[in-house]
């Protein structure tokens, strides 16, 4: 075999060995998906869904939109009307619907809490994951959401 033909093995095998490690999952996304997986066990309905344009969220470059994580629990025996707050200084400020909530505290241990949502028979939280990664809140956000559904209740 000639020189080329070692230089030819040699460069399939670096192109090789660089497509393989560049499938290895980050850290970053290994913790997301343990996280989802833990609140799903929870009973959460965990999404990653397109932001509503009335949360105002930006994505990472500061363009407005983009995706954020929507953390929601199903209510049973639950009907109640629309609901959807922003959280301005740590407080719910209430857009649509009953403003019974108006002015709530969000608590402090909860980090990275953009809104609230409420509808017939689910409560949500669109929130930050990158401010939790390893899920530390998600009973208080469960205890959270069901406390102010509670609130609303007829």
């Amino acid at each position: 075999m000639t020189n080329v033909g070692y230089w030819v093995i040699g460069l399939v095998a670096v192109f090789m060995l660089g497509t393989f490690m560049s499938a290895r999952i980050s850290p970053r996304e290994k913790a997301l998906g343990n996280m989802r997986e833990r609140a799903k066990k929870m009973g959460f309905i965990p999404r990653l869904i397109p932001a509503p344009l009335w949360i105002e969220h930006t994505t990472y470059s500061g363009k407005p939109g983009g995706m954020v994580a929507y953390y929601s629990v199903v209510l049973s025996d639950a009907t109640h009307a629309l609901v959807q707050a922003l959280v301005v200084d740590g407080r719910l400020n209430v857009l649509k619907g009953e403003p019974t909530l108006q002015g709530e505290p969000i608590s402090s241990n909860l980090k990275g809490i953009q809104a609230l949502e409420i509808q017939s028979n689910s409560a949500g939280f669109y929130w930050d994951e990158e401010a939790d990664l390893s899920g530390e809140q998600l009973e208080s956000m469960k205890t959270a959401l069901i406390s102010f559904a509670d609130r609303m209740k007829p």
